[in-house]
């Protein structure tokens, strides 16, 4: 194949594809998650308001993050609505590309460098909603990988990122059941200083937060509503009540933790982190699709360890938007079943993921393994 031909499959092919994808299929959300965002700050700052009052107009949504994220927001008051839709997005994009390279650097069909990979990755669904809806799930996932417990800093990414999102705590459990406590307890104590951080700014938002807004899951919508993936909305579409949730998400921590414990046991360091994002996605009590990319590491880790044929079904799947089919109408058999798909794949990637070592031999086994009729073992 000569270098243009090549050139044309690796690049254009791909890049045209992903732009025709996008460019039809439908829900791009302009930009809903960040008007809210921004109409935030702009109110807290420059009105006087209150964080937890503020409402967009025309909608009763509004602020659902702890005031620490609203401090970091701060920064787009500088460049104006237009300036934040456009920083959010090359914000996203770079850590897009951190991802691309590292825990993502092999989505399914994505051998052909950084841009197939890079079109394959912006046609999944939670992608799609992550930059149209402006939200911040790419930006935590990179800081949390880049962290991954390890380093002198070992910890300090992971505790930013729960300190400005509560769901990435999950990974300070991760440092814990891998043995990391020192990285662990640096974690928790950076998302305690970032959470301190916000109390001063906003002493009285950070009262109502934690007291009132944080437990509050109506703030950010409908439980029962089609787009929460998480074991709480599969019950809620189903009409079970908490005590039956409070079981199942205690019952996935438990296969979590086991999960982990096995895969650190040989060495998977990569898979216990992807197996942390689907606990996180499954045990939240709200996981709006966009927040279905803490899935993606463990789609592309099956096709990293030869698994391609079901990584490359679970990801036409996270492309489908095939949930929306029951945007109308959960009810019923199907409802709940292709209603809650994500819900499905999360539990069944979770329940049934294939142990794969990457530890290497020690000097001593591979000494026997190459001496004269002898064998290694199994």
């Amino acid at each position: 194949m000569t270098r243009p031909q090549q050139l044309l499959l690796r690049t254009v092919l791909p890049v045209a594809g992903a732009v025709l994808f996008t460019a039809t299929v439908p829900y791009h959300r302009d930009w809903f998650d960040l008007y809210i965002y921004y109409g935030t700050v702009d109110d807290w700052i420059r009105h006087g308001g209150r964080i937890y009052d503020y409402l967009r107009p025309g909608t009763g949504y509004g602020f659902t993050y702890p005031p620490f994220a609203a401090v970091c927001m701060l920064p787009m008051l500088l460049v104006g609505r237009t300036g934040a839709v456009v920083g959010c997005v090359l914000l996203s994009a770079a850590a897009s590309v951190l991802l691309l390279r590292g825990p993502l650097r092999e989505l399914p069909l994505g051998r052909g460098g950084l841009v197939a990979t890079g079109c394959l990755f912006v046609m999944l669904e939670p992608v799609r909603d992550t930059f149209s809806l402006g939200q911040v799930n790419l930006l935590l996932m990179a800081l949390v990988y880049a962290d991954g417990g390890r380093g002198r800093f070992g910890g300090v990414g992971i505790g930013l990122a729960a300190a400005f999102k509560l769901t990435p705590a999950i990974f300070i459990g991760y440092l814990l059941l891998t043995g990391r406590r020192r990285a662990a307890a640096v974690a928790t104590g950076t998302a305690l200083a970032a959470t301190a951080l916000g109390v001063l700014a906003a002493p009285r938002a950070s009262w109502v937060f934690w007291t009132r807004a944080l437990w509050d899951t109506h703030r950010v919508g409908a439980l029962d509503y089609v787009s929460n993936q998480s074991l709480q909305g599969a019950l809620a579409r189903l009409g079970a009540g908490r005590p039956v949730w409070v079981l199942a998400v205690l019952a996935v921590l438990v296969l979590w933790a086991y999960r982990v414990r096995r895969a650190t046991a040989v060495g998977d360091d990569e898979a216990g982190m992807a197996l942390t994002g689907l606990a996180a996605c499954l045990v939240s009590p709200v996981t709006w699709v966009h927040h279905l990319v803490w899935a993606v590491p463990a789609v592309a880790l099956l096709a990293r360890t030869g698994r391609r044929a079901v990584a490359a079904v679970l990801y036409v799947v996270l492309c489908s938007s095939v949930v929306w089919l029951w945007r109308d109408d959960p009810s019923g058999v199907d409802g709940f079943l292709g209603g809650s798909t994500y819900v499905w794949i999360c539990l069944g990637l979770l329940a049934l993921w294939p142990q794969v070592s990457t530890r290497p031999p020690s000097r001593s086994c591979a000494r026997r393994a190459d001496e004269p009729g002898l064998e290694a073992a199994p």
